[in-house]
């Protein structure tokens, strides 16, 4: 079967991964996309159409369609976030500069050990800190320091990636804008 020859129409197809994406709980890698219409004979070059065509439908509304690094996710965008933050107050959590400060600097200089980012900041680093970096999924154990002591190094995880909407550690905003906000943010 050619490429634009599918059982499914790219218009059928598109509200067809409208409706995954909406029921995904987790970014849906295009592979698996892939495999979901397997059966359907859907093709690479007919699932980039839908694709193409859910992100125009998309262009101009609250949701948006992106890529982050685990795959394709509908979302809400940013501008919508004060009304949205109405629904369930308790869920938005404040994160300290001290926190923040920590995740930046471990997401630019990856790998970083904890020494590094004291050194940077010219503090110590509360343990808490990287416990609750851990613990929401952003940062993980990612090899050892070849110097005396082996200090663990960092670095951030594919989950920090889709809680953020990167593609990737490309996307990330230069150091400077994103030091320049507020005291605190809600994430």
């Amino acid at each position: 079967m050619s490429d634009d020859q599918t059982v499914i129409e790219v218009d059928q197809l598109a509200r067809l991964v409208e409706a995954v994406l909406m029921c995904a709980e987790q970014p849906m890698p295009t592979a698996r996309l892939l495999q979901l219409f397997e059966a359907e004979g859907v093709s690479q070059m007919a699932l980039d159409a839908a694709i193409e065509q859910l992100k125009a439908h998309y262009a101009d509304r609250h949701i948006e369609l992106v890529e982050t690094a685990s795959g394709w996710q509908l979302r809400t965008r940013p501008a919508v976030a004060p009304i949205l933050a109405r629904l369930e107050p308790a869920r938005n959590q404040k994160f300290s500069r001290a926190m923040l400060e920590t995740l930046a600097l471990i997401a630019w200089r990856q790998p970083v050990t904890r020494g590094d980012i004291e050194a940077i900041r010219g503090v110590s680093v509360n343990p808490n800190i990287i416990r609750a970096l851990m613990e929401r999924g952003w940062i993980q154990v990612v090899g050892q320091r070849e110097t005396p002591g082996r200090p663990e190094l960092l670095g951030t995880t594919r989950q920090f990636l889709d809680d953020f909407g990167l593609k990737s550690l490309a996307d990330l905003p230069d150091f400077e804008s994103f030091s320049s906000q507020g005291e605190a943010i809600d994430v």
